[in-house]
């Protein structure tokens, strides 16, 4: 037996350009391409992703002669094994000359027809052709020539005839070229023939909508012929779990769906679920690579006491999208509080893009406290969502929706359109506030238009912090942002890390993103009063900011024990309730009035306290 490698290689390697057609039965002329090795699509330009599930026709290019290709159909539609020498022209356009052989096969097992197409590309004219002729009119050949003529026009009729076909063909086909499952069309024919039968009375049915979490990357590491192989693979196992009462389409991309009448038990449905994760946990491996490719799976259920059954496709899609918010690899099954939420998103989303338009959204204030004075050092600003109905709504009540709508640089830029007037007010009524601290979304931070709006704001940069989370920092510290952050410190803010601890940065990542200011999340700072090894963790924290001169601020400060932990600890910033949950600008104003700038009063025996808190 010849090893499966050497058959690969030559596949690979031959210089001869091949392709695979599956035929029609009852005509040669009416085939699709499955199949072509790389020698092909040197030649022609066309690829796999070209010519899968293409007619044969996509061979035949605008510079071939008429009376050729209707001799081609001609051999086609009799079987016949044939090579013919003719002009043709590759995928853009460019003509060229071609030796065009084909050979009938068929299948013992399962009595299909194949064509196996080889290519040579000629580098001339071939001589034969050259020396051609135009047929002889002369008495004698009058004949011949009339015969000639009369079997062209039936042939051009046939062709004709066949092209008609296969458009009839080709929109009546319900097979997906690529895995021979239903196509989205069938499917689509099935579903409302199982939702008519539901409605005279018919069993109920479930919908498993299934979707690949991973295969972008299998397509963008391993190449298409990799995840068009994974997406066979999983259309092979979906057969193997499924029965002859089911239906299996492949709707398109890497998006499957199953129609499983509903039985006796509840295990009939989560059985097929839990299987189908199952299979996709096991690694993939093509060719000596692998990877991983799990799938995530929507389940709902339709019955006759819905109002409206065609609903459950969309059901089961939303019962997808909560499986992947969950974490992927899994399966979810729908419930009416996916709807409502569902509902509650679709509202959000358009009273979002009304927001945006009538700029509903204002910055609030959160002020960050000298430990050593008490006095403030900065006010970090924080959107707030002035709703018409809903009243004032926190960042935690839209900003994930507006993330997935792509708005939040809208948002960002109607919230810092307001700060220079909020500063310019706050200076007029000789009000000290030393500077502003204010969040960026990964999407401004790379957007190289943000450096002019800073400089055009009118804000002195000298009096503005830009924080960046640790998350955002680590995804998108491209080259775009690095520039940004440079072109920052030019101008003189001040760059902070934000919820230090929470993500994955390292010492490393520190030094390449250089923060003067590192922020220490709350879940850090909250446990420091009672757990000596919470202190440990913060004490650590600080030590390496402290070592990379960078200033520390800890967050989540909410009662005095943690205020005076944390000054003691050596952070030299506090922000917390314990100083004021975050306010307007005006209610900022009169607390800065009223204090005259001082939050907290430390005690004369921090230093004392410093030195026995560092002896735990």
């Amino acid at each position: 037996m010849i090893p499966a490698q050497i058959l690969d290689q030559i596949t690979d390697k031959c210089t001869e350009g091949l392709a695979l057609a599956l035929a029609c039965d009852d005509d040669g002329a009416i085939m699709e391409l499955q199949w072509c090795n790389s020698a092909f699509t040197r030649i022609t330009g066309y690829g796999f992703d070209d010519i899968s599930g293409r007619r044969g026709t996509i061979l035949i290019g605008s510079s071939m002669n008429q009376g050729d290709h209707l001799i081609i159909i001609e051999k086609l539609m009799n079987w016949e094994h044939f090579s013919v020498k003719v002009s043709n022209n590759r995928k853009n356009g460019e003509q060229y000359w071609q030796k065009m052989s084909w050979v009938p096969l068929s299948d013992a097992q399962t009595g299909n027809r194949w064509w196996l197409c080889s290519l040579v590309e000629l580098e001339d004219r071939p001589r034969d052709l050259s020396r051609r002729r135009p047929y002889p009119v002369t008495e004698p050949d009058q004949g011949r020539s009339a015969e000639f003529i009369e079997k062209i026009e039936r042939l051009e009729k046939e062709n004709a005839r066949l092209h008609e076909l296969a458009k009839i063909v080709a929109k009546e086909s319900n097979e997906d070229p690529l895995t021979g499952l239903s196509n989205r069309r069938h499917f689509e024919i099935e579903l409302k023939s199982w939702i008519s039968d539901l409605k005279q009375g018919g069993r109920d049915f479930a919908v498993f909508y299934i979707d690949l979490d991973r295969f972008k990357s299998v397509n963008d590491t391993l190449g298409h012929d990799a995840g068009d192989r994974l997406l066979i693979s999983v259309a092979s196992m979906l057969r193997r779990l499924t029965t002859d009462g089911d239906l299996v389409a492949r709707l398109g991309g890497d998006e499957f769906v199953v129609l499983r009448p509903l039985g006796e038990s509840a295990l009939n449905i989560s059985g097929l679920a839990d299987a189908i994760v199952q299979e996709m946990h096991a690694p993939y491996a093509f060719e000596g690579k692998s990877t991983f490719c799990s799938a995530s799976v929507g389940v709902a259920i339709a019955n006759a006491k819905m109002d409206v059954p065609e609903q459950v496709v969309a059901d089961a899609d939303m019962a997808l999208y909560h499986a992947k918010s969950q974490g992927k690899g899994r399966w979810s099954f729908f419930t009416e509080e996916m709807h409502a939420d569902a509902v509650a998103t679709k509202r959000l989303v358009s009273d979002l893009l009304i927001a945006c338009e009538k700029r509903e959204f204002i910055p609030h204030f959160q002020p960050l406290i000298d430990a050593d004075t008490g006095r403030i050092m900065c006010a970090e600003v924080l959107v707030r969502w002035v709703h018409p109905r809903l009243g004032l709504l926190p960042p935690s009540a839209f900003l994930e929706t507006a993330a997935n709508m792509g708005i939040l640089k809208r948002i960002d830029e109607i919230t810092f359109a307001a700060l220079p007037g909020i500063l310019a007010s706050f200076d007029m009524a000789a009000v000290d506030l030393p500077r502003l601290s204010i969040n960026i979304s990964a999407g401004r931070l790379a957007d190289p238009t943000f450096i002019h709006d800073i400089k055009s704001s009118g804000i002195d940069p000298q009096r503005l912090t830009i924080e960046i989370l640790e998350s955002v920092y680590l995804e998108r510290i491209g080259d775009v942002v690095q520039w940004t952050l440079g072109e920052l410190r030019d101008l003189g803010v001040t760059i902070a890390l934000d919820d230090f601890g929470t993500g994955h940065a390292s010492v490393q990542g520190l030094l390449k993103i250089r923060p003067a200011v590192l922020k220490v999340d709350r879940q850090f700072i909250q446990p420091i009063v009672e757990d000596e090894t919470a202190r440990a963790l913060v004490a650590s924290i600080i030590g390496i900011g402290k070592s990379l001169g960078m200033s520390i601020v800890a967050e989540g400060v909410e009662t005095e024990s943690h205020a005076q932990f944390a000054s003691a600890m050596g952070c030299d910033c506090l922000q917390g309730f314990h100083f004021g949950k975050p306010m307007s600008a005006d209610d900022l104003k009169a607390r800065l009035v009223e204090t005259r700038g001082t939050f907290w009063h430390p005690g004369p025996d921090l230093s004392e306290q410093k030195q026995a808190i560092r002896s735990f």
